[in-house]
């Protein structure tokens, strides 16, 4: 595959995936989830790799979630698989299935779907700029599957539901301490620390790591189920004029209204 919205290297055993879209702060589109999914395979089947980074281009995003300037009245984001038109879904599905630890490297915002990603990978570090955050219910839209279930077993049920219900948003700082995040370090230093993290993960047992990796996703397996039922769901949703509102109001830079659908 020639990778359009994204970059793929591969060093000193890690390879390292970049959502490269920094002209739309890396928010992700059908083709970004299609060459995800085909990268993540890649690395993650590669017996020479011992560890994927996931990170995004430049210093404002990690990500920031679907590609608004491509979401259709009708929820297709730009694509022609999956039931939302991108197959995001898949996404996290392979994040979690391949043998090998994945990390999160986050600066700038990682919003939405950019913090369910962070959320999906096995381990997160964040420089200090980073800003996590879902704004599902400020726009009309919601994750049915790991970014909800199973962000409330990293972080607790008491601040997953304030993360989505009241949509604020949370330095890298705040991030850590419930959970979110392994390790902040400052901006300047972060490259080096995953490396470091990496060159660590890379002299570690990878059938020891797979067996755990695939031991404690099995514990909310059942997360799967749950998110494509879920997004069946959402795609239904996307079709109101209450999901709508969300998109509108953004266009017309103003709160949206939420209320008058009630």
């Amino acid at each position: 595959m020639q990778y359009q919205d994204i970059r793929y290297e591969e060093r000193d055993h890690v390879a390292t995936i970049t959502l490269d879209r920094p002209e739309v702060m890396n928010a992700f589109r059908g083709q970004t989830c299609e060459e995800l999914i085909h990268a993540f395979g890649r690395a993650g089947y590669d017996r020479n790799i011992g560890a994927i980074v996931l990170t995004g281009a430049g210093e404002r995003a990690f990500c920031t979630g679907g590609d608004q300037s491509g979401h259709t009245e009708s929820g297709a984001y730009g694509g022609n698989r999956g039931v939302l038109g991108m197959p995001i879904d898949e996404v996290h599905t392979i994040m979690r299935d391949v043998p090998k630890p994945v990390v999160a490297k986050v600066r700038g915002y990682a919003i939405g779907g950019g913090n369910v990603l962070a959320t999906v990978c096995d381990l997160t570090l964040a420089a200090e700029s980073a800003i996590f955050g879902q704004v599902g219910p400020k726009m009309g839209s919601v994750d049915p599957g790991f970014g909800t279930a199973y962000l409330a077993r990293v972080i607790g049920e008491k601040r997953a539901r304030e993360m989505w219900y009241l949509c604020r948003r949370y330095s890298a700082a705040e991030a850590k301490a419930m959970g979110l995040v392994n390790e902040v370090v400052p901006d300047a230093q972060l490259d080096a620390e995953v490396d470091a993290w990496c060159a660590e993960l890379v002299k570690r047992s990878p059938t020891a790591i797979a067996l755990a990796k695939r031991s404690m996703n099995a514990d909310s397996e059942a997360i799967r189920g749950i998110g494509s039922l879920g997004f069946q769901a959402v795609a239904l949703y996307y079709g109101t004029e209450e999901s709508q509102e969300g998109g509108k109001a953004l266009d017309e830079k103003r709160e949206p209204d939420f209320r008058k659908f009630v």
